[in-house]
């Protein structure tokens, strides 16, 4: 399929330019993180910083796959969900949990003991120090949740899409992309030091926000589900093991298409 999308001008222009080769792309994770909201649902986005690789862009929280990404899961088929080893898709799902920990504040665990019931609240100093501990990489997430007696609610993760950066870009990334809800009385806040700017949005209000192509699809998809369990229902049937790579064609004109 192919579709018209604005584009930041400094990409239209790298396009425009590659002769290759291509760089690596590198694991990473990202996690659309959705709170219940008149009339449907809101997403939280923050804005990276321009000096940031796609900065000045909307994203969701997310980042790339650490070595210390290798955490015990609930799941136990997201090697066929994300078309990865058990090595593998244990670590995509350990740095999703983790980003959406440094960025937003937002854990996804549970006592060891009562694992259906999530943290209810991440916000007081303890937290804080050990967020920015994880941030600093003197913290594994899972030393962190062992020594809380805590483990990974991964059965949160609702498992999406996979996008790969296209080739013209200078730094690429195998992304895995997630849905998740807000664990109840948990919030969301700019601790990441990585944004300008955070919000939460109504997918309809998004339009006119800068969104690189994954984003702005990914976005328009879930809005698509209507509510929040029409993302949950439809996650079921996503395809997050066969990677999206995006093509930009540019006209001479100056007009992006996009083709997936």
């Amino acid at each position: 399929m192919t579709e018209p999308m604005p584009l930041p001008p400094a990409m239209i222009q790298r396009a425009r330019e590659f002769t290759g080769p291509p760089a690596p792309a590198r694991p990473a994770a990202t996690v659309v993180l959705l709170r219940p909201a008149d009339p449907d649902f809101q997403v939280y986005v923050l804005r990276r910083r321009t000096t940031m690789a796609f900065g000045g862009v909307y994203a969701f929280p997310g980042g790339a796959v650490d070595p210390s990404d290798c955490p015990e899961t609930l799941r136990d088929d997201w090697p066929a969900r994300l078309g990865l080893s058990g090595e593998q898709a244990r670590a995509v799902v350990g740095a999703a949990a983790r980003e959406l920990f440094e960025e937003a504040g937002v854990v996804l665990a549970g006592s060891v003991a009562e694992p259906d019931r999530t943290v209810a609240d991440a916000d007081d100093p303890t937290w804080e120090s050990d967020r920015a501990a994880v941030l600093r990489r003197e913290l594994t997430m899972a030393e962190l949740l062992d020594r809380r007696g805590l483990r990974l609610r991964d059965d949160l993760l609702l498992p999406w899409a996979r996008w790969i950066t296209p080739e013209f870009e200078p730094k690429r990334f195998d992304t895995w992309f997630f849905a998740a809800l807000l664990p109840e009385s948990q919030s969301a806040r700019d601790v990441s030091g990585e944004a300008d700017r955070t919000a939460w949005i109504n997918p309809a209000e998004a339009t006119d926000l800068p969104m690189l192509p994954p984003t702005r699809h990914t976005l328009n998809q879930i809005a698509a589900a209507g509510t929040i369990p029409g993302v949950v229902a439809a996650s079921e049937h996503r395809d997050a093991a066969t990677p999206v790579m995006p093509r930009i064609d540019v006209d001479p004109d100056g007009t992006a298409t996009l083709s997936l």
